[in-house]
């Protein structure tokens, strides 16, 4: 079967969109960190709407910052891949052809960096997860000790983490006398702007401080807010779009109907007129990313992982179980919704009943197991933080600490039917090794858990009615099931 490229692309011009411009005729002004599927059906569908407008010299050069996968899935198709859009109505397909080129880091650095540091480039964005920020995540400092960190900073030619990377251009930027770039943060961070702006600072501090100084006075980190849910792509959807386009598309995505994207206007660099693509550019993004992360991606990950221990593979399932369906609405209307600010002209009810619809889409097969990963990462924004706000308000807690106690029977790596979990975290080995110390001791397993500071700051950590509340839920789940509890509450 032959593979999707620019030589073939007019046989799909009954079946799918194609691009609309001339691809040969544009410069890259953007390099993405980070080249996953969400960055592709995402950032890269803002940007090719746009060049389909008409906008010049917005192509994105891709970068691996581990594996060659993508640049491997893209090479032979010219830069060239499917979005399926899957929705209740069906399917339509987009051919996308934003991305110039793809990059991979760990084998030619120096390629990389040069590509960063030319003036052409005015925006480099990132997608690398919460753990590519080689962050604390309780503190939100660098983490100094980290391998990638302590490497990058011995090894400043030859750097193997986002962070070093944009140090190392914009290192380069000020030794040539050109200007700085925006430094666009794209990943499900709160306030991830900041985030990314202190480690970089926090780096560069280390490394330079006259860099650093310079950096402070010339660069813009943005916050944004992003959404649109992306399943993991199968080899089953690679062979069933072959068969509906007729040729072989490594590099599809997949993709919801939806998709948001807030940008806080701040750029010291020319931009993308990303808001002719549907695109918010607004002068605080804060009450749209805490009210998504606490929504979202807090029910998100409540449903992943309660649904993965009840035996649900997909989160469409895990909405077509009564009690869970209950759960996550109870979730959102008596705890989280509490503690968001409604934006002027926002209907709540309104965004927490579309939520449900979507994460019910039965077009999407997303995974229970693919949203658990990296929990350690993530919850403190999508869960802590919440729990802090119900805590100092003396709110209800109880469904958010049942969400805790699903966490921690889920990395204690065996589910509730014997059958190993392969649990994908950074501290995968050492919160198992805490919840089999304490085994069979609910309370006990609870503390130990709250007790990394590295995750849990010490008014969480330190809670009695989180303790008491959280190892009731847990005592609960491992005796009886995940769905027999809760049903029993709700």
């Amino acid at each position: 079967m032959q593979r999707l490229n620019k030589s073939n692309l007019d046989k799909l011009a009954d079946t799918a969109s194609l691009p609309g411009y001339d691809r040969d005729a544009q410069k890259a002004g953007i390099v993405h960190l980070g080249i996953g599927a969400f960055h592709r059906a995402h950032q890269a569908w803002y940007t090719e709407a746009l060049l389909n407008k008409g906008a010049q010299d917005w192509q994105i050069i891709g970068a691996s910052l581990r594996s060659p996968t993508v640049k491997n899935q893209l090479a032979e198709q010219d830069g060239l891949y499917t979005i399926v859009e899957r929705g209740p109505e069906g399917e339509k397909f987009q051919v996308v052809g934003a991305v110039k080129d793809v990059l991979v880091g760990p084998e030619s650095p120096a390629t990389l960096l040069e590509v960063m540091s030319s003036p052409d480039i005015k925006i480099i964005s990132l997608t690398v997860t919460e753990k590519g920020y080689c962050h604390d995540p309780a503190t939100g400092n660098l983490n100094q000790s980290h391998p990638d960190i302590v490497h990058d900073l011995e090894n400043p030619e030859t750097p193997k983490s986002a962070i070093g990377y944009i140090v190392g251009a914009l290192n380069a930027r000020r030794q040539a006398g050109e200007k700085s770039f925006t430094v666009l943060s794209c990943d499900n961070l709160p306030n991830n702007g900041e985030v990314l702006e202190k480690v970089v600072l926090q780096y560069a501090d280390k490394f330079d401080a006259e860099l650093a100084a310079w950096i402070r006075a010339n660069t813009t980190f943005p916050c944004t807010m992003i959404d649109r849910i992306v399943p993991a792509t199968t080899d089953a959807d690679r062979g069933e779009l072959e068969g509906k386009l007729g040729l072989r598309d490594e590099g599809m995505v997949l993709a919801e109907p939806f998709s948001q994207w807030v940008i806080e206007d701040k750029f010291c660099s020319q931009r993308p007129a990303w808001e002719d693509a549907g695109a918010l550019l607004v002068d605080d993004v804060h009450v749209y990313e805490i009210m998504k992360l606490r929504l979202l991606n807090g029910s998100h990950s409540l449903l992943a992982y309660a649904g993965y221990l009840a035996g649900f593979d997909y989160v469409s399932e895990v909405m077509r179980e009564p009690v869970l369906a209950e759960l996550c609405q109870v979730f959102m209307d008596r705890e989280v919704g509490q503690t968001v600010e409604v934006p002027a002209g926002f209907d709540m009810e309104e965004y927490k009943v579309q939520l449900r619809e979507r994460f019910a889409n039965p077009g999407l097969k997303h995974r229970t197991w693919q949203i658990a990963m990296d929990g350690s990462q993530k919850i403190p924004q999508r869960w802590l933080q919440t729990l802090a706000a119900q805590l100092e308000g003396d709110g209800n807690i109880e469904y958010l600490c049942l969400a805790l106690a699903a966490w921690i029977r889920y990395v204690s790596a065996v589910d509730e039917r014997g059958q190993p979990i392969d649990v994908q975290d950074p501290l995968a080995d050492d919160l198992k090794a805490l919840v089999e110390a304490n085994r069979g001791d609910a309370a006990a397993t609870v503390a130990a858990v709250l007790g990394v500071k590295a995750v849990f700051p010490e008014a969480i950590a330190n809670s009695e009615k989180v303790q008491t509340t959280t190892a009731d839920w847990l005592a609960r789940i491992s005796e009886q099931g995940v769905l027999a509890a809760v049903k029993a509450a709700l």
